[in-house]
Parts: structure tokens; C-alpha cells; sequence
């Protein structure tokens, strides 16, 4: 014969309400802190200030909350998120242009792309303004009259490109230059978190599948490399100092990007509104005319090569080579 159980209510339920969950006691001080130093170590990305106060923004062009939105608070954001992806990987010590390099062309590191691509365009961006006017130099001055007849030709291009842009992204000055070539200038946009670097956009291989013999012959796989040089290269082949040019697709130009501006609406909406009402002052147009005013010419000419004066950038280093866009922490 079973004997019924008597069951008996836990107090909470006997009060009418639910047993409270058992509260965690607090970390110790030493713990805490040591368990802080081990997040600020794996974060190997920061956020370097920017040469002007951001909390008075930039004149005539972004207020302050704008600046803390666009600069500190994005940017910190894809930082943290680039650290936890590349966490105890090759890529943990590598700049933000390296990362970019290594993964554009891999889709498995999709994400790490995206999130080093963002933070170096927008830290691209940042480091190209100023809260004065400042002359273009002479030397840059003409180098663009070269490429566009006029510096109001770029002016205009490249606002008139960034307002037309339908979706977030860069509109780039790029400097298109190889040796035994003349230097010019060009316009290019990226959308999204896409890169202005040749070199993450073309996969090389050492023969031309068409015409080479094979893959197991070395007179195929030969083939294959001449042919590509002279498609690449042309008649300035002959010329010796153009076999030092860096590689690239057939067809493809090396570039080296100089100036941005940024079309992303969480940098210009706050200020500028949609521009609903037509108001000249308001509207993604008024921030582009805006952003003009705001460029660091000095820089940009650095940035170019056409400046002996190095200047302390965001991007670390002398902007003139190897651009690191964040600063690592040791």
C-alpha cells in the first residue's frame, strides 16, 4: 500500500510570492582590479584622442555630441568588437591596414574585415580634419590641377559624389603613382565598409589558364608570369625601373588613398537633419560643402608625399608610408 507524501511549501510560497534568487556576493578589490587589467590587455586597439577639443567640435562643420557619436563612441565600438574576434590570433598584433589585407579576400574572416575596415576608414576620416582653415600648399595645389584642371573641379566632384551617394560609405582622394609613371589623382567611393587598398581586391595567379601549357610544366607556369607582366605593365615594360612597380591585376591600378570624407549618417544627421524643409544650412549636401572647409590641407600633402614636415597622425607613424590607424597597446 503507498503511503501519500506530505509535501511541504517552501516559506516564499507560503508569503504568496516566489523564493528570492540567492544574491552573488560582491568581487574583492584585488580580484576586480586584476580581472580589469586582464580586459584592458586583451584590448590591443585604442582610441587616440583627437588634436582638437571634442567637446567644442569643429566650427562651422560638427558639434560636439556629433564628434562624441561619430569619433569616441563608434570607434570604440569596432574596436572592442575587432579585439574579441582576432583574440588569440595572428591577427592580434597586427595594425588595422595589415588585418585588412590579410582578410579581404576571405570569407570566413568576413566580420574581422568589416569591423578593421570601419575603424580605419573613420579614424581615415578624423585624422584629415582640423578646427581652423588651412591653406593647401603649392606643392599639392598644382600636383590636382594636374589630374583635375582645377582645384574647384575636385571640390565639386568629390561633394557632389558624396551627396549622390545612395547609402553610407567614403568618398576617397587617391594618389595613383608608379615609378617611370606620371602621379595623378582620382576620385573613387567605397560603400559600406569596403577598403580603397588594391592590394584586397585582386587574387594573382602565376599563369594565364588560357595560353599556359599547364600547371606541371615550368615553361607553362612562365608563361603564365610574362603574361601578366605585360598585360599589367605594357609598353612601359622596356623601361627597367617600371619592373620595380608594385603588383597588381591586370588592368588594376595601385593606389594610395590621401583624403575621405564620410558618408555614414551617424556622422552628419544630428547637425545637418534630412533637409526636409530646404533650408541651404541643413541636409547632407550642406555637411559635404561643410566638410571642405575642414580639411587639413597640410596633411593631406603629407599624406601625398609632397610635404618634408611629418606631423603626429591617428593613423601613428609617418602618414607618408605604412598607415597603422589605431594605436596597439604594449
Amino acid at each position: 500500500m503507498l503511503r501519500p507524501r506530505l509535501r511541504i511549501p517552501r516559506i516564499g510560497r507560503l508569503a504568496g510570492g516566489l523564493t528570492s534568487t540567492p544574491q552573488l556576493a560582491p568581487l574583492s578589490l584585488p580580484f576586480a582590479q586584476s580581472l580589469q587589467a586582464v580586459q584592458q590587455s586583451r584590448s590591443k586597439h585604442s582610441v587616440p584622442p583627437l588634436k582638437f577639443n571634442t567637446e567644442d567640435g569643429i566650427p562651422g562643420f560638427l558639434t560636439g555630441p556629433s564628434i562624441e557619436m561619430a569619433w569616441t563612441e563608434y570607434q570604440t565600438l569596432m574596436l572592442d568588437k575587432l579585439d574579441q574576434k582576432i583574440a588569440e590570433t595572428n591577427f592580434e598584433n597586427q595594425d588595422l591596414k595589415a588585418i585588412i589585407l590579410s582578410t579581404a579576400r576571405e570569407p570566413q574572416y568576413a566580420d574581422i574585415f568589416n569591423y578593421a575596415s570601419a575603424a580605419h576608414n573613420n579614424a581615415f576620416f578624423f585624422d584629415k580634419l582640423t578646427d581652423k582653415t588651412v591653406e593647401m600648399p603649392e606643392t599639392l595645389k598644382k600636383e590636382i590641377e594636374k589630374s583635375f584642371g582645377s582645384v574647384e573641379t575636385l571640390r565639386r566632384e568629390m561633394v557632389y559624389t558624396a551627396n549622390a551617394m545612395f547609402g553610407p560609405g567614403f568618398v576617397w582622394l587617391v594618389k595613383a603613382a608608379h615609378p617611370g609613371m606620371s602621379t595623378s589623382f582620382k576620385v573613387l567611393t567605397t560603400y559600406l565598409a569596403g577598403t580603397p587598398y588594391s592590394g584586397a581586391h585582386w587574387r594573382r595567379q602565376d599563369m594565364d589558364t588560357n595560353t599556359a601549357i599547364g600547371t606541371a610544366s615550368q615553361s607553362g607556369i612562365e608563361n603564365g608570369r610574362n603574361y601578366l607582366s605585360n598585360a599589367a605593365l605594357g609598353i612601359s615594360r622596356k623601361q627597367p625601373q617600371t619592373l620595380q612597380r608594385d603588383r597588381v591585376a591586370p588592368g588594376g591600378v595601385d593606389v594610395q588613398p590621401v583624403l575621405c570624407i564620410n558618408t555614414w549618417e551617424h556622422v552628419w544627421l544630428r547637425d545637418y537633419t534630412f533637409g526636409v524643409r530646404g533650408n541651404s544650412h541643413e541636409g547632407k549636401i550642406a555637411y559635404c560643402e561643410a566638410w571642405w572647409y575642414r580639411v587639413d590641407w597640410e596633411k593631406v600633402a603629407h599624406e601625398a608625399g609632397f610635404q618634408e614636415k611629418q606631423k603626429k597622425t591617428l593613423l601613428g607613424g609617418d602618414p607618408a608610408e605604412e598607415p597603422k590607424l589605431a594605436t596597439s597597446s604594449e
